[in-house]
């Protein structure tokens, strides 16, 4: 028999998030809330997905009754020692894709989970091998799918994904935005 959950609110406005809770069929509504996505300078690069989910995860909180459980994440790719965030244009995508583009970088998810007084917070962390990918590969994808709204400028699951990584080392839902089967089994032993 199938462990049967609350519902809980997804404080993400992430497609992504929500047809993994879906697939996952963990019921669930969504509110979101403008959040301020800096962070302290000095902050392990770890810890800063975490530190973003849990501003998301608070604001949402102030407005619910204490018995909803809210659930933030935050997504972060990093090369090197470089966080590497969304593209702002289709110049700036090309250029992340060329920088990524035969190389290895961690996706790193913070998520957050507040009841009431109790919080459980942890980061999942997924490194992605790319190929070595070619500017007519680059412009394709991107003029093609314009990842102009995910972190590294690409999502795992569309066509760079398919032919562009050679290899990852973790959880494959992870880089899409969410470790579900670890927030499935947090929330199961929560409840």
């Amino acid at each position: 028999m199938l462990f049967v959950m609350e519902r809980i609110v997804l404080a993400s406005q992430s497609p992504r998030r929500k047809q993994l809770l879906e697939w996952a069929e963990v019921p669930f509504d969504v509110i979101v809330r403008p959040t301020d996505e800096s962070y302290p300078p000095g902050l392990d690069i770890s810890e800063v997905p975490v530190h973003i989910a849990r501003g998301k995860a608070q604001l949402v909180r102030e407005e619910l009754s204490h018995d909803r459980l809210v659930l933030a994440a935050d997504t972060i790719v990093v090369l090197g020692d470089r966080i590497i965030g969304k593209p702002v244009d289709r110049d700036d995508a090309i250029r992340i894709l060329s920088d990524l583009s035969g190389q290895q970088h961690k996706v790193i998810t913070g998520v957050v989970m507040i009841k009431g007084s109790q919080e459980v917070a942890f980061s999942d962390t997924t490194a992605v091998d790319f190929h070595e990918l070619t500017a007519d590969q680059i412009a394709f994808y991107v003029d093609k799918y314009k990842p102009y709204d995910k972190a590294g400028a690409y999502a795992i699951q569309e066509w760079i994904g398919v032919v562009g990584i050679r290899t990852i080392k973790g959880d494959f839902y992870n880089v899409m935005g969410l470790p579900v089967s670890r927030v499935v089994q947090t929330l199961e032993s929560w409840s």
